[in-house]
């Protein structure tokens, strides 16, 4: 009784400090991750003979920092002024709702028009996209902290097991304790490195075809479908349908959506099906029940940048649960097949 009132209390705190302190702990959690794309770019770069003979280590993190920072500067500021398009161009895009109606009344001979006016409050596209955008927004006005949060974890790196050795006094203890954090470290960046790749490749596959097809913004909606594609199954559906249903909006003819659907669908397919599987293999171990529930729960918590952010963290929270014996039980539960 006593284990279950501890239990609860620890959880109620948990959720207040994750609630309250989202602020500090949202730029921090995207450090971590960030984090873990370095390292493994590092270890991309030490399969280089000559990198890893002659390189030191802190020229190995520098490498790849500075070309995230660079990376994340030149995607700041045009995401910063697609941003802007999209915000000045809503008005237009409301009236393109009507032309569509028209089409399909004309089309099915039914009256769209009387059925839209009656449930649109049930579904506001641009209400949804507005969030969306200050999300976003939010996210780029916190570049700046979040490069820092990983420059002071990577300087930290370098002398944890220092200290880590400091305070366990057993060898054995401390040998087992290495091993099992090297064995998380490699685990969660192997996925985050990986999944960053594929998302990568498929939010720039995406940019390329939205550009040439004509869609406002192009660079808005690829980088929020690199984002989405963290998601598994409903993330790579959301973020076909979100840049459909715009196009829909800015051009008002079926054909473009339909083009965009086509498109942007098959990289999905081709990326997931194909390319993903071949790089990351089933890496992605967690009951899809457990992915929806992460979804839910962290979106509540944090909204939409906590949806971006609920499988990665899940993930990583089966990777570490699973190599320790108290906590190996949830890993288990947490996992698709009941295999960690």
């Amino acid at each position: 009784m006593k284990n279950t009132a501890y239990f609860f209390i620890i959880t109620i705190s948990i959720v207040f400090i994750l609630i309250v302190g989202k602020a500090i702990l949202i730029p921090f959690v995207f450090a971590l991750l960030l984090w873990f794309i370095v390292r493994f770019i590092r270890e991309q770069l030490n399969k280089i003979h000559f990198i890893k003979k002659y390189f030191p280590l802190w020229l190995k993190n520098l490498i790849p920092s500075i070309l995230l920072v660079a990376l994340f500067t030149i995607i700041s500021k045009l995401l910063m002024v697609n941003i802007n398009i999209l915000t000045k161009s809503y008005s237009s895009y409301e009236g393109n709702v009507y032309v569509l109606i028209t089409q399909v009344n004309e089309l099915f001979q039914i009256n769209l028009l009387e059925y839209f006016k009656s449930n649109s409050s049930n579904f506001n596209f641009i209400s949804i996209l507005q969030r969306i955008i200050e999300s976003l927004t939010s996210l780029v006005s916190n570049t700046f902290i979040i490069i820092i949060y990983t420059l002071f974890i990577l300087l930290e790196e370098t002398h944890f097991y220092t200290k880590l050795k400091t305070v366990i006094s057993g060898e054995s203890q401390f040998r087992h304790l290495s091993r099992v954090l090297g064995k998380i470290d490699t685990s969660v960046s192997k996925y985050i490195g990986l999944k960053t790749l594929v998302s990568f490749t498929t939010g720039f596959a995406s940019y390329l075809a939205l550009y040439f097809i004509g869609v406002d913004a192009p660079l808005f909606w690829a980088f929020l479908i690199f984002l989405l594609n963290y998601i598994p199954t409903i993330g790579s559906l959301i973020a076909t349908i979100f840049p459909v249903i715009f196009c829909l909006l800015q051009f008002g003819d079926f054909s473009k959506g339909l083009l965009v659907l086509t498109v942007v669908g098959g990289i999905q397919v081709i990326v997931g099906n194909i390319l993903e599987p071949k790089l990351a293999g089933n890496s992605l171990n967690i009951s899809p029940f457990v992915a929806i529930f992460a979804l839910s729960f962290w979106g509540a918590i944090w909204g939409i940048t906590g949806m971006f952010l609920s499988v990665p963290i899940t993930v990583i929270m089966v990777i570490i649960f699973s190599n320790f014996k108290n906590t190996k039980a949830i890993a288990i539960m947490f996992s698709e097949k009941g295999k960690i």
